[in-house]
């Protein structure tokens, strides 16, 4: 098999699923997932471990994973908001786990209804409780660092906390941090330098993923910047479904299919074999005919003889 030079993290079950208002059959996730698995994606967000009553569409989230862990060879991953969804992760057989962190503490208050030195001591607690599993049963835990470009509640936030979060949560002892771009008002500027600041004071080892929004149209110009920065994972979703719902605004990721095929285009492996995904794109249109799909993509087609660097 050949070496994956970018890691796309699909993160549309999750993320995307969220802030529909339509939900998802549970039998319908699961032949998304397979699908999408089966043409090459290697990491899937799968759902996440929060209230029943304030996202229905993610209460089947056990039997989700649970149905993904048997995909041998997916990297299975889940988002939590505390430390009782961290349990239920782990429980369930996660590979990867994930708490957001709102750089901008209005939206924290917003999004997990605590201040930032709460979620410090919630973040403390889960390390410590991953630190009694055995080394060979414990997840990978990473924060993400939501709002770190901007905050459509707060305004600006300051790279210096940022970076000083990003420190904080790492002494703390988390394995790694993800940028996450929650208003969509980032730029490859902004990212690089932001990446660069995290490298310097926290390794480079504790930062290789992003996660973008397309709100304003530079999602895709984000993720170059990100690559050519030598960032390794990069977050997306299909169709571009999803977003913040306590964000005001924030509109979805960024487009999986067009990623994948500007990846792809620049001789990238990433391991997807495009024209399945267009595939998969068509089997969630069909389940969820009342939300809107974005992507140029999958609206063009592919270019005549195009061959994408997994095939």
């Amino acid at each position: 098999m050949k070496k994956i030079d970018v890691l796309v993290s699909e993160v549309g079950p999750r993320d995307g699923l969220q802030s529909l208002k339509s939900v998802m059959p549970t039998e319908v996730k699961k032949a998304w997932i397979q699908a999408q698995f089966e043409a090459g994606t290697q990491e899937i967000e799968v759902g996440s471990f929060v209230s029943s009553k304030i996202f229905p569409q993610l209460a089947d989230t056990p039997e989700i994973v649970a149905f993904s862990r048997g995909l041998k060879g997916l990297h299975v991953a889940v988002l939590v908001p505390n430390l009782k969804g961290l349990r239920n992760a782990v429980e369930s057989g996660a590979h990867k786990i994930s708490i957001p962190f709102s750089v901008s503490e209005t939206h924290s208050f917003h999004n997990l209804r605590r201040s930032h030195q709460q979620m410090f001591d919630e973040i403390e607690s889960c390390v410590d409780f991953l630190e009694t599993l055995p080394r060979q049963e414990r997840p990978d835990f990473e924060v993400g660092l939501s709002t770190a470009f901007g905050c459509a509640l707060e305004g600006k936030v300051p790279a210096k906390k940022v970076i000083g979060i990003a420190e904080k949560v790492i002494e703390l002892g988390v394995d790694e941090v993800c940028l996450s771009d929650t208003a969509g008002s980032g730029n490859p500027s902004q990212l690089k330098s932001l990446a660069e600041g995290i490298w310097q004071n926290c390794g480079r080892e504790k930062l290789k993923s992003v996660h973008l929004h397309n709100t304003r149209g530079q999602g895709l110009a984000n993720a170059l910047m990100a690559v050519q920065i030598g960032i390794s994972t990069i977050d997306s979703s299909m169709g571009g479904i999803g977003g913040c719902p306590f964000s005001p605004g924030a509109s979805g990721n960024i487009v999986t299919e067009d990623l994948v095929f500007m990846l792809e285009s620049m001789g990238l492996n990433t391991g997807i074999d495009i024209e399945e995904l267009l595939v998969v794109r068509d089997m969630i249109k069909n389940a969820l005919p009342q939300e809107k799909l974005y992507g140029f993509t999958p609206e063009s087609g592919l270019p005549l003889g195009f061959c994408g660097a997994s095939q």
